[in-house]
């Protein structure tokens, strides 16, 4: 069977589906894990960041160990997050006969274009199972003797979405690099599960170059069609102007909006540059919660207890524009008032509200001023980052 299309990727969704809600950590990796090790056919790991260490070796200890049973492995990272990576790490996986590749580093001459990443987390083993995540493989995203994983989130999803998923690993495999490469010959017969409990998942992709906005416009969709709430968890949040101009008609229709974002931040720059949009924020009655423990890396997204979108997509420019993004976009009432549930919970139990009134107590000139500079920072890096010379058709 060649590298081509197995199953189409639909901007639709699809119907036979079972998902589940994974929390970063241990049990992400426990799943990961358990899915590698289970695979019969092949097996894509697509992934922005890959240490190498003890996560990063679990993981690829399970990579090989399936290759080396004849199970076709395929891992694809970012040439750019990924590129500490040393290369006696990488000579061992290609020894085991696994298929490594980088995806396209920061620049590329032929198209002239800044900044690009393959951003997104995804699985997919037998065509049959996949995870959609926001989970790197690091230590910082499991849990630790002494450290919590960053808080993250996962779907994990069986049935005809995964079809999907499969297809899509093959479609940024053989695109993946610099220069024409030989494309990647699968052999694999997928056993799809066509029957069973009715859950509507699609597949959403950002990936400007390539002409695909399909988180943007849920988004939208979700701030358009929500008439009573919204819950959105984002680590890193810096709505553009779209954004913002539906999230204040949303509100302004009596929709509650809650917004959980990073109370503490990897990057210090855009937490500050984040913290200048809070006061547009309370002018748009958006309840706003920053998470405690440590640091927030989700990115989840529910309204109305009937709809969710999880995936690596956070909601500023450089995930718009920048990046190859993937998110699940699920439409099944038990699963999103089961993600709402533990929204609530979180913001029950591991944030602080962040009022209007303590906000401005303690959010001094200097601090605005600096916020200002931050945020102006940040949208000229956004700039930069997703300049390009031209689009693909």
């Amino acid at each position: 069977m060649s590298g081509g299309k197995l199953f189409p990727v639909s901007s639709a969704y699809s119907t036979h589906n079972e998902v589940q809600l994974i929390r970063g950590g241990t049990a992400y990796f426990t799943t990961l894990l358990q899915l590698v090790n289970n695979a019969q056919h092949t097996v894509h790991l697509q992934t922005y960041i890959f240490d190498a260490d003890e996560t990063g070796t679990l993981v690829a200890d399970a990579l090989m160990a399936a290759a080396k049973r004849g199970v076709q492995v395929f891992l694809l990272l970012d040439g750019y997050a990924s590129q500490h990576l040393p290369e006696a790490f990488i000579l061992q996986l290609k020894q085991s006969g696994i298929f490594f590749r980088w995806f396209e580093p920061v620049f590329r001459s032929r198209h002239f274009y800044v900044g690009r990443r393959l951003h997104h987390k995804l699985l997919v083993v037998d065509a049959v199972h996949s995870m959609v995540a926001g989970v790197n493989i690091s230590n910082r995203y499991n849990d630790m003797p002494g450290q919590k994983a960053w808080l993250d989130w996962a779907v994990y999803a069986k049935g005809e979405v995964s079809a999907e998923l499969f297809n899509l690993c093959i479609e940024v495999w053989n695109k993946a690099g610099w220069g024409k490469k030989k494309k990647q010959q699968l052999q694999i017969e997928a056993q799809l599960h066509l029957r069973g409990e009715e859950c509507l998942v699609r597949v959403r992709r950002n990936d400007w170059v390539r002409r695909k906005n399909q988180i943007s416009r849920s988004y939208l969709e979700m701030f358009r069609k929500a008439n009573s709430h919204i819950t959105m968890m984002s680590s890193y949040f810096l709505p553009g102007t779209p954004f913002r101009r539906n999230l204040a008609q949303a509100a302004k229709r009596g929709v509650v909006i809650k917004v959980i974002t990073a109370g503490t931040s990897d990057i210090s720059m855009a937490k500050h540059a984040e913290r200048y949009l809070y006061r547009w924020m309370f002018r748009n009655n958006i309840q706003l919660y920053e998470y405690q423990p440590n640091v927030l890396h989700g990115k989840l997204s529910t309204y109305d207890g009937k709809f969710v979108t999880i995936g690596s997509y956070n909601i500023n420019n450089i995930s718009a524009y920048a990046s190859i993004e993937l998110n699940l976009d699920v439409q099944h009432a038990a699963f999103a008032q089961q993600a709402e549930k533990v929204l609530d919970e979180i913001i029950q139990n591991d944030c602080v509200q962040i009022t209007e009134k303590e906000f401005e107590k303690h959010n001094t000139l200097i601090k605005r001023i600096w916020q200002r500079l931050c945020y102006e920072m940040i949208r000229l890096i956004f700039f930069l980052f997703t300049f390009y010379f031209r689009q693909r058709s």
